[in-house]
């Protein structure tokens, strides 16, 4: 499982039997989670440090299932800060090897995309409309974090994801990537590189974020805060509740 510092500070104290190990720079924190084993590691930002974090995980713990969570930025329009998004499939939006192959396509696996494993998202599905009940998240992350960013009932999207090692903090680079990927939902930094290692590998994979900012020069005044203050609550929320079922 991939995540952000926030996010594993908070998980911490979920996880029963757990041992540390350090490799490549990264600390790896492995135990069970409500009966079950999990490993868990913050993959680092950028497509390079979360495909590195993500096969360590393979070849040091042999792990079959990954998830990661995190944040990303909106492209669509419907999407607003606090909503969450599932991927169904990712690419890879800066990757252009033309004229040698098409625009994004990935060199020698003849792919633009690469979709998420579909129990994974039925599971996540279930775990995240229990979570964004207006009730939980008042209790979660309290009524003034919400109010401070707008969040007024969140909403579940899924659908396509963008990664690429690029920050968004312009309308210009929003509109050029709705212009070349259309139907893409939501953008970040390392989503669709984890896919690639997940697909090589034969692993189960999913990606679930939480909607930071809405891609604009607004993005790195709120992004900072909003981790602390809301995405970090959500996550720890949305796998507690989803290592609690039976599967």
């Amino acid at each position: 499982m991939g995540a952000m510092p926030e996010e594993i500070e908070s998980l911490l104290p979920l996880l029963t039997n757990r041992t540390e190990r350090s490799i490549g720079g990264r600390i790896y924190y492995a135990g069970e989670l409500h009966g079950k084993n999990i490993v868990m590691a913050f993959s680092r930002w950028g497509k390079v440090a979360a495909a590195s974090t993500a096969t360590t995980m393979l070849q040091a713990y042999g792990i079959t299932d990954l998830l990661f969570t995190g944040v990303a930025g909106a492209i669509d329009a419907n999407l607003k800060t606090g909503d969450i998004v599932i991927a169904e499939k990712l690419i890879q939006h800066d990757l252009d090897a033309r004229p040698i192959m098409a625009q994004h396509e990935i060199p020698l696996l003849g792919k633009t995309w690469i979709e998420t494993d579909p129990v994974w998202r039925a599971r996540l599905t279930h775990s995240v409309n229990q979570v964004i009940n207006q009730k939980i998240l008042n209790s979660l992350v309290g009524e003034a974090a919400l109010k401070n960013f707008d969040i007024h009932s969140p909403g579940l999207y899924t659908g396509e994801i963008a990664s690429g090692d690029q920050f968004f903090r312009s309308k210009e680079q929003k509109l050029a990537l709705q212009q070349l990927l259309p139907h893409i939902l939501c953008v970040e930094m390392e989503g669709a590189a984890v896919a690639q290692v997940c697909y090589e590998n034969d692993l189960r994979f999913a990606v679930v974020r939480t909607i930071s900012d809405a891609s604009d020069e607004k993005s790195v005044i709120d992004f900072p805060a909003f981790i602390n203050k809301i995405a970090s609550h959500y996550t720890v929320a949305i796998l507690d509740h989803l290592f609690r079922q039976d599967w």
